[in-house]
């Protein structure tokens, strides 16, 4: 969400009310050829995704101590990396999403974390990646962040998680250290939304956007599921604004998955108020990882979330855009590995 946003001129949208009223078979036949549509690009990026050996790129530190870096024999490390994690107690990692994305958009951090004998789990928020639920309908934090309600709900009682989430998916990671600090091991936030208690997560954007009224008075890109004259239900944004705000140091391969897989986003989710308490949501472990090179929520605003509601740990990517997880995998697989090794 950059400030280009700010002086965009507002135009006259289509009448999306009468479309998602019109919620018949035509609309339900779009659905299952976009879903065709994205199984096919994932795959053919699965297919073409190699692992690399290497990490590289990234640059970490850790409130309160410092880091070193080592030299030695790759597969020496390899192998103690391996023993190690086998020790660790709690193996399981939830990945949310942020804002338009799905579960699709973690196939090379599953893969790698699965390389090293981790439990990765990508969901879909509801309304989101496969998941065809209206995102017009999805109206409040707790219904789009039900998927890992359910999750967590059906975590035997001596089992912990450790929570990732992306963008505006740091709204629901909070929203769950609130309901269920005890099933939560560890949370990290991924250039996220990190709010503090009785903020919005569409705050943290509105520090870019100059302010969130603005934005819903002249945004074009807002989506009026309910018709012109009722509030907007969700937005998204035209494909070269998404590139240029999302994906300007991703692969090509990458941002063509995307295109094929980005679906609109409710509004009602992120413009809604957080209720954080210190006996639920302060006792959670939460970490930050800052991407430098990010257009939609940037740097500048990443320091000023962790300023406001200190984690008990920072780690920086350099070279990375708002998306990790296509520019820098590699960076944030060991950074993701170094959180869940620390004790």
């Amino acid at each position: 969400m950059g400030n280009s946003l700010i002086c965009r001129t507002k135009k006259d949208a289509k009448d999306n009310g009468s479309k998602s009223k019109r919620m018949g078979k035509s609309q339900r036949k779009m659905l299952a050829e976009e879903e065709f549509l994205h199984k096919q690009a994932l795959s053919m990026a699965l297919h073409q995704h190699q692992l690399s050996q290497r990490f590289d790129g990234s640059m970490s530190r850790r409130i309160g101590s410092t880091s070193s870096r080592r030299h030695a024999d790759p597969l020496a490390n390899e192998k103690k990396l391996l023993e190690s994690l086998e020790k660790i107690k709690f193996k399981k990692i939830v990945l949310l999403h942020g804002e338009g994305f799905g579960a699709w958009c973690w196939y090379k951090t599953i893969a790698q974390l699965e390389e090293v004998g981790l439990q990765p789990t990508a969901l879909d928020l509801t309304g989101s990646g496969i998941d065809l639920t209206d995102t017009n309908t999805v109206t409040t934090l707790a219904e789009y962040s039900k998927p890992l309600i359910k999750y967590l709900e059906n975590l035997p009682v001596d089992e912990k998680v450790i929570l990732v989430g992306h963008s505006s998916g740091g709204a629901c990671l909070s929203y769950a250290l609130e309901h269920f600090p005890e099933k939560i091991s560890k949370a990290i936030f991924l250039c996220a939304t990190m709010v503090s208690n009785g903020r919005r997560p569409f705050d943290v954007f509105a520090e870019e956007l100059g302010s969130a009224e603005r934005f819903m008075k002249e945004s074009q890109f807002l989506i009026y599921g309910n018709g012109k004259d009722k509030p907007p239900t969700g937005f998204m944004f035209e494909k070269q604004l998404m590139k240029g705000l999302y994906f300007n140091q991703s692969p090509t391969k990458d941002v063509a998955l995307a295109m094929v897989s980005m679906r609109s986003t409710p509004l009602g989710p992120i413009m809604e108020e957080l209720s954080l308490t210190p006996e639920k949501y302060g006792t959670g472990r939460r970490f930050y990882i800052q991407t430098l090179e990010d257009r939609a929520l940037s740097p500048d605003v990443q320091e000023k979330l962790v300023r406001e509601n200190p984690p008990e740990g920072v780690f920086k990517i350099k070279g990375s855009d708002h998306c990790p997880f296509f520019s820098k995998p590699q960076s944030l697989h060991k950074i993701l590995i170094e959180i869940v090794q620390i004790l």
